[in-house]
């Protein structure tokens, strides 16, 4: 299940869409639990919300999700330190040029443990799924960069803290292009090219909290510390970088 306290730091991808039992979702599940020592995802949750075991992994999750495309939900067997993940379709009416794409959603406790290898679990689900772009981010932060993606007939009011408003995720151009920023941002080498990173000249600060992936990627890091919208500091860093890369959310089409 996507993060859904203020003590969770969540995790979202957008990759291409599932075709059939194409291995990434145990990769995706494989490349977390490299990442993060000692984890193992080997439970489920029932619709009573108790925890159960899933005994053979790999065929239950090439199984797909009986509600339709994605993957289901696993998770380890810590209660005090609870990591989830799943994978949703984003169905082609909804996404970038009408192309489904898989959504995948990762929760991650907002410890030191966590925190320490945010990056790493991000670089894994992404590299695993095969994805475009995505991003990790401290819960209470997503929920103000969520509000920033606007249908201005159904919602009217401007996006909170003055950040600039987006465009739906079916209005953007292509899939590469990201259709918003996190704290830690992963781009493909295909969306990177698409919003024009890095340029030397103008990204030496972001680049000196980058790193490049094995497929070519970006692992890239807004702020030291987790995304903390009420810390001045941080909410100016995320506006600078809406300012650098206005392809994200569709702002520089018309």
């Amino acid at each position: 299940m996507p993060a859904t306290q203020e003590d969770e730091l969540a995790l979202a991808v957008y990759a291409p869409a599932l075709v059939g039992n194409d291995g990434r979702p145990l990769a995706i599940v494989h490349g977390m639990e490299r990442a993060l020592p000692g984890l193992r995802l080997e439970w489920t949750i029932s619709n009573e919300g108790q925890r159960i075991p899933v005994p053979q992994r790999e065929a239950w999750l090439a199984r797909g999700r009986s509600d339709g495309g994605g993957f289901p939900l696993l998770r380890n067997g810590d209660d005090d330190f609870r990591v989830t993940v799943t994978g949703l379709e984003l169905l082609a009416d909804s996404a970038p040029c009408g192309q489904a794409q898989l959504d995948v959603h990762v929760a991650l406790p907002l410890t030191a443990e966590g925190i320490a290898a945010a990056a790493d679990v991000l670089e894994a689900v992404a590299e695993g799924a095969r994805a475009f772009w995505g991003h990790a981010t401290p819960f209470k932060a997503a929920v103000d960069i969520a509000r920033q993606t606007k249908n201005w007939t159904a919602n009217p009011r401007p996006p909170p803290r003055g950040l600039p408003a987006l465009k739906l995720p079916e209005k953007i151009r292509a899939p590469e292009i990201p259709h918003r920023l996190g704290w830690l941002n992963y781009w493909s080498d295909a969306a990177a090219q698409a919003i024009g990173f890095p340029d030397a000249a103008r990204d030496a600060e972001l680049l000196s909290r980058s790193r490049r992936t094995a497929t070519g990627g970006w692992v890239v890091r807004l702020t030291d510390a987790p995304l903390d919208l009420d810390n001045p500091a941080h909410l100016n860093a995320l506006l600078r970088a809406y300012e650098r890369f206005p392809e994200i959310g569709g702002r520089s089409t018309p």
